[in-house]
């Protein structure tokens, strides 16, 4: 075959494969298949769950020791991480000059109670003469005047007295209660001033508060648990460390007496007994509130559930074989099924198998249930 015969048979050939791909389809594209189905009634059942709830351990008292008056520490009467009772000497700091002061105060006090007597018998001696006539009147009131004086001096250095008396006493600190002490922030030596330095904190632990907020939709619920009987061993409220649960049931103490507006929740408090010392204040927990509604919930598998744009809908068939997306609130997950708080009713009707291929208004085929025989009426 020649040259130029070769070109024109390969020419003719691309002409034909370009007319082919250029032609257009002698019909309408392919109807989709119709996605099936398979529905479900919705009921109530009883379901037993705890809710949770993000907490921090607090002590029920706790205070930072700090002391009310300057100087050198000189003492330190206790180990760190001891238990210590109330009343107990913890800390004493240097007293010589408030010892040196109170001296001179008590010195004071005497002298101006001299005074005072001397005072009192120049003015009584005074008021004799005046009765007779024999002394001039302002002598009389001078004498007075002088007496009400040494009277005011007398009541100062009193009170300097018991002032001064007071910094002596506050040269020991003591223990405020019953409870742990840290560990100690100062040593013998150091100089501390008055209401500012830090000595130590002190905290209750034989019994320790669990704070947690909760959202003010719940107010009534915990109100109502607030306000009942909780016995000694109820289980309603416990406590959880990761996988481990603390042994000893809480018990609710309070709520707070108003709601945070900017987050619309409200602190509640429980109390947790600790005979063994294994809650520590700070230590973050979760609290578990188990539910005691005595009604039924709506239950439902939680591969029925879409979400869009952190909103959830189920899919609901209607009697023209079509489904319509129904938005719903969500409640606690229980293994592969999830409690709705709202949007459904007993007796609806909703897609479980199958809602990936659905959208708002599509058609379907209503597929037989499992263990049904018969497929349901279209």
């Amino acid at each position: 075959m020649s040259v130029r015969k070769t070109i024109s048979f390969f020419g003719f050939a691309i002409v034909v494969l370009l007319s082919a791909c250029g032609e257009k389809p002698s019909g309408p594209p392919p109807a989709l298949p119709i996605p099936q189905v398979t529905v479900e009634m919705v009921k109530f059942t009883k379901a037993a769950y705890f809710d949770e709830y993000p907490a921090t351990l607090t002590a029920l008292d706790q205070v930072e020791l700090r002391p009310q008056v300057s100087g050198f520490i000189t003492g330190v009467h206790f180990k760190d991480g001891d238990r210590v009772r109330k009343g107990q000497l913890l800390y004493t700091i240097d007293d010589q000059l408030y010892a040196a002061n109170y001296q001179q105060a008590t010195a004071n006090l005497q002298v101006q109670q001299a005074n005072l007597n001397k005072a009192q018998k120049d003015a009584n001696r005074y008021h004799e003469l005046d009765k007779q006539d024999a002394i001039a009147k302002q002598l009389v009131d001078n004498a007075d005047a002088a007496l009400e004086v040494a009277q005011k001096q007398v009541e100062a250095a009193k009170a300097n007295l018991q002032a001064v008396q007071t910094n002596v006493k506050y040269t020991k600190v003591y223990a405020p209660f019953n409870g742990v002490i840290g560990i100690s922030a100062v040593k013998v030596g150091t100089a501390v001033t008055a209401g500012q330095s830090v000595l130590n904190t002190i905290s209750s632990d034989r019994e320790l508060a669990v704070d947690f907020n909760v959202d003010q939709k719940e107010i009534y619920r915990f109100m109502t648990l607030l306000n009942g009987k909780q016995r000694p061993k109820d289980s309603t409220f416990t406590l959880a460390f990761s996988e481990d649960v603390y042994p000893y049931p809480g018990k609710l103490a309070l709520l707070d007496r108003a709601v945070n507006p900017q987050t619309g929740t409200i602190k509640a408090r429980l109390v947790f007994p600790n005979p063994k010392n294994i809650l520590i204040a700070g230590m973050n927990g979760t609290v578990r509130v188990r539910n005691n509604d005595s009604k039924n919930s709506i239950l439902i598998p939680f591969k029925a559930v879409t979400e869009q744009l952190g909103e959830f809908f189920v899919y609901m068939p209607d009697d023209s074989s079509r489904v319509s997306q129904r938005k719903i609130a969500l409640g606690k997950a229980l293994g592969q099924d999830i409690i709705v708080k709202e949007g459904l009713s007993e007796g609806d009707k909703i897609v479980v198998e199958g809602v990936q291929n659905l959208r708002e208004g599509a058609t379907i085929r209503i597929a037989a249930a499992p263990g049904s025989e018969t497929p349901p009426k279209q």
